[in-house]
């Protein structure tokens, strides 16, 4: 199935500095591309070339199945909506007022607003002035700013920025209902882990410029490595015996259990007999598998959230 966007050895560079570098993004239609790295790793960058707001240095874009060019940039951003950084809007205006300058700029029937204002329920805030929104209200005058002419493709830049607990689980529940209802592919920036693990199906992960991991989500999960956390009526006997018998243990950083790193079944049941037959208790046994902090935390070499 084609890409809905395809980048190939997309570079940017400013000066003698690479911001993004040989970028090979493949992002499935109908999915949620989750684009996740640290601040500073060339995640609004990209998206910025992605809507020719930036001339790449090298490499190429495709949207939609055609090249990103200046003679059909116009088209194809028909075709695409986004919320980049901040939302742009007049202050002085309401909501409605709002969108029905950017129809005019879009050039998109009026009718679309008031299904638009429903999407991100602001349709009883609509004859409000702007200014006395709060933070989440003009996050969602934004996109719905971006979903007027029902684009078959979405970009939203870091779209939680800012909002509190209530405004992210909005956002959230908006953006994962959207492929659904309305066919369409939404490419989502963030620097949050949780964030993209409880939105997106497929994920890119970008560090210093540099793509390190692209796949579906559950791939990335499958990267954990799963193992069996341990705790015992004498842990500290408990992990001499199984260290003697050469099984697979670490005692926890934080003394809370041992961790069999081995999930076999024939690991834990002979770990089960080796115990039992010292007279060492079994309190708990459980499956754990790495985070996915861990995981990223692995793949770059820095923490999840910066």
């Amino acid at each position: 199935m084609e890409s809905i966007i395809t980048t190939q050895a997309l570079t940017k560079q400013y000066g003698s500095k690479p911001v993004v570098r040989d970028l090979a993004l493949k992002v499935p239609p109908g999915s949620i591309y989750g684009f996740l790295g640290p601040n500073g790793a060339g995640k609004s960058t990209t998206m910025k070339m992605l809507l020719g707001l930036i001339k790449p240095t090298a490499g190429s874009i495709f949207i939609l199945g055609k090249p990103m060019l200046e003679e059909n940039r116009l088209e194809i951003l028909k075709n695409t909506g986004s919320l980049i950084e901040s939302p742009s809007y007049y202050g002085h205006l309401s909501a409605r007022e709002n969108l029905q300058i950017i129809c005019t700029l879009k050039n998109v029937l009026e009718t679309g607003i008031d299904d638009v204002l429903r999407i991100v329920r602001l349709e009883k805030q609509q004859d409000k002035k702007v200014k006395n929104y709060s933070l989440g209200m003009k996050q969602r005058l934004g996109l719905a700013a971006a979903l007027l002419g029902h684009p078959r493709l979405l970009l939203l830049d870091e779209p939680t920025n800012g909002l509190d607990p209530s405004g992210i689980q909005e956002m959230r529940e908006l953006i994962c209902s959207l492929p659904g209802k309305y066919g369409m592919t939404v490419l989502v920036s963030s620097h949050l882990l949780s964030e993209i693990d409880q939105m997106a199906t497929h994920v890119g992960i970008i560090d210093r410029g540099v793509l390190i991991f692209q796949n579906d989500l559950a791939s990335l999960h499958h990267h954990s490595r799963a193992r069996i956390r341990l705790r015992t009526t004498d842990d500290g006997q408990a992990f001499r015996l199984l260290k003697k018998a050469r099984l697979p243990v670490a005692a926890s950083k934080d003394g809370s259990g041992l961790f069999l790193h081995s999930v076999e079944d024939s690991c834990v049941l002979r770990c089960g007999h080796l115990l039992t037959d010292q007279k060492i208790g079994i309190l708990r046994l459980e499956e754990m598998q790495m985070s996915l902090e861990e995981i990223f935390l692995n793949l770059t070499g820095k923490q999840a959230s910066l």
